[in-house]
């Protein structure tokens, strides 16, 4: 799956809610939920990295960026904007 893919699915999840869906609770619960998450992950990225080993820090790092995905669309916002964001600041000065 790509994260574009991810991304898709995210956005359905928010425009076509189904039931027991993780991504739809998210929505539902509203950005002060989805914050928390993002948060919540991103200390585990951080514990992961000071030493629960490369596999724990892939599947934390997974959540993360799930979750920055369900952030950005309850944003209204898109990777390609993250990209964008990023190639400005690679671009030469002048």
């Amino acid at each position: 799956m790509t994260l574009t893919e991810l991304y898709n699915i995210i956005l359905d999840r928010q425009e076509n809610p189904v039931e027991g869906s993780y991504t739809a609770y998210l929505f539902r619960k509203g950005q002060d939920e989805i914050l928390k998450k993002v948060g919540e992950e991103s200390v585990e990225v951080i514990l992961a990295a000071k030493g629960q080993g490369k596999q724990r820090l892939i599947e934390e790092v997974a959540d993360l960026t799930y979750h920055a995905l369900v952030l950005l669309a309850d944003s209204g916002l898109a990777p390609a904007d993250i990209l964008e964001e990023l190639e400005k600041r690679h671009r030469p000065q002048g």
